[in-house]
């Protein structure tokens, strides 16, 4: 095969001093036409920044290409240098010659157009289709990538559509072009780990299809064994190991590339989890047929027309240092269910009981993205005070050793009292936010995906860590996730959530080891690892089922059946 794209001794910096201030130091590595290359490393390491570089959108974050060559064969066989290329002639190449995916679909969108609006807009530019045309190629485009009721779906808007499916409707975007080359940054990161699977099907489907050549941005090294034909490896901008893919996995030489390797969970279908037990004591947190309904409004006076059944019929029981997984995917509910035991939102029918305990403030919670959690005003003492100071307490010595206490705890100094969010890494950032909501002694900390926004090293010592608080003060953990791999090494209970309703809950090991639900074995087989090398991921176009009903409707009880000592599985509705 043909080299599609050389980049030599690629140097990027930023800044008034670019050459004094860089983040890509001296990469260099090829790629054939039809062949996947995978760039992994942490936050930091440069990888975003060298795949930025190869269509020069770099410049529009500030930064500069200081060094080296970047060589792309073009469709009509001539050869272009980007880094001594004019806006113009970029220009031709962005979109046409090279197509972008990146990690947050909702940022990359706009909010004001429609998703059909925007997919025209890329077919008139790249193909100049107009009108009824341009109409056509867009719905094609989304029934290509496998969004169901295409012609209805290019009249909503992006926030009325799920990740997956906003990350889907990137990816037709990226199809108005046919490019030659698609660089995909982080695309599945903030994506449920089944989405996670169909979104990779559909890459190397169409990979397979374009005859087009990817480099694929990742920190999951299990999502790079499925699909990358060479790695690169990269570390405080410098490709510290770059290989073929068995050879990189297989028989790694750096210490970092190993360190990698090591820090990655992995799952192994319910053979690791915790063999410390959990609790037999009596419940702290009770929840009895919890229903969670967000009412549907409809014409001009806003009639009341049916209702989102978000949660419906929920119940489970947890325990004193005790870790309960809720996993499933993205609207099935889990999340809304920890709100609502919050009191965050309103439980429209059942019964949450949340014992008080030591601070008579019982459930603490902290969130999955530590960026937006912290104030960016305040330091980290006024941090730590919020939550004592909403409970009605003073802000004296004895508040300010708790916080130092904590702070040591989750393994910061006293000196990071005075500093302020932005001074922080993101892994140091959740550390603070496990400490605030340790500040008011809770028997219950609730976490939402609180370390899947954390590169794999950070996420593994931010799971120690939690592990050990737990131990320490007999914590009671609500561990809402979709990564089973992370499930696996902090839970010692799973519950399986999908469609607003629990399907199968149980022991960590008997839930992950020996799934009953078909819901459950899905999630467990769209599970990527290591061991699957070049896997086949099959497009799957199930669907969830809408949880919009009409007004009045009332779901018939659900039937259980016993799979085991404390494992249950909701019986499934034969067609």
């Amino acid at each position: 095969m043909s080299t599609l794209l050389e980049v030599r001794d690629l140097h990027v910096g930023f800044g008034r001093e670019p050459r004094d201030n860089e983040v890509v130091k001296g990469v260099s590595f090829g790629l054939e036409a039809g062949k996947t290359l995978a760039i992994v490393g942490e936050s930091g390491s440069g990888k975003s920044v060298t795949a930025l570089s190869v269509n020069r959108l770099v410049d529009f974050g500030g930064g500069r290409i200081t060094k080296g060559k970047i060589t792309l064969q073009r469709a009509d066989g001539a050869a272009i240098d980007i880094t001594a290329a004019d806006e113009p002639a970029l220009q031709r190449i962005r979109g046409r010659e090279i197509g972008m995916i990146f990690q947050e679909p909702m940022t990359s969108l706009n909010p004001v157009h429609t998703v059909g609006a925007q997919i025209e807009e890329a077919f008139r530019l790249n193909r100049g289709l107009v009108g009824a045309a341009a109409t056509r190629a867009a719905r094609e485009a989304l029934e290509r990538v496998r969004i169901p009721d295409a012609a209805q779906r290019l009249r909503y808007y992006p926030h009325q559509l799920s990740g997956g499916m906003r990350q889907r409707v990137m990816i037709a975007m990226v199809l108005a072009s046919n490019p030659r080359l698609l660089i995909a940054d982080e695309p599945t990161t903030a994506l449920d780990v089944t989405v996670q699977a169909q979104i990779m099907a559909l890459l190397a489907e169409l990979r397979e299809e374009l005859g087009m050549a990817m480099i694929f941005i990742t920190h999951d090294i299990g999502l790079v064994a499925g699909i990358a034909d060479d790695i690169m490896v990269m570390q405080h901008g410098v490709a510290v190991e770059q290989g073929k893919l068995d050879s990189v996995l297989d028989n790694p030489q750096h210490d970092y590339t190993r360190h990698l390797l090591k820090a990655v969970p992995h799952f192994t279908s319910g053979s690791a989890v915790r063999s410390d037990g959990g609790s037999h004591a009596a419940p702290i947190v009770t929840v009895d047929n919890l229903a969670v309904r967000f009412p549907v409004l409809k014409g001009l006076f806003r009639r009341k027309t049916g209702a989102v059944h978000a949660v419906d019929g929920v119940d489970f029981e947890l325990r004193p240092g005790e870790t309960l997984a809720i996993v499933g995917e993205s609207g099935s509910g889990k999340s809304t269910t920890a709100r609502a035991i919050l009191g965050l939102v309103k439980a429209t029918r059942g019964r949450i009981e949340a014992k008080a305990g030591r601070s008579g403030r019982p459930v603490q919670m902290v969130f999955q993205d530590p960026y937006a959690s912290l104030n960016p005003r305040l330091n980290v003492e006024g941090l730590l005070a919020e939550p004592a100071i909403a409970a009605g307490q003073r802000v004296d010595a004895k508040l300010r050793q708790r916080m130092v206490f904590l702070l040591e705890r989750v393994g910061l100094t006293k000196d990071a009292l005075s500093r302020y969010p932005h001074q922080f890494s993101g892994g140091q950032r959740q550390r603070l936010c496990i400490a605030r909501a340790l500040m008011l002694n809770p028997d219950v900390v609730v976490l939402d995906e609180a370390v899947s926004a954390l590169d794999v090293s950070v996420q593994a010592r931010v799971l120690e860590l939690l592990i050990d608080l737990q131990r320490e003060f007999g914590l009671a953990y609500l561990f809402i996730s979709h990564d089973m791999a992370v499930v696996e090494r902090i839970a010692h209970r799973v519950a399986v959530m999908y469609a607003g309703q629990i399907v199968e809950i149980g022991k960590a090991a008997a839930v992950l080891g020996a799934p009953q639900h078909s819901y459950t074995k899905r999630l467990i087989a769209a599970v990527p690892a290591i061991e699957r090398r070049r896997q086949h991921f099959a497009v799957d176009v199930t669907q969830v089922p809408s949880l919009v009903r009409p007004a009045g409707f009332e779901p018939p009880a659900a039937k259980w059946r016993e799979a085991g000592d404390d494992h249950r599985v909701r019986v499934e509705e034969t067609a």
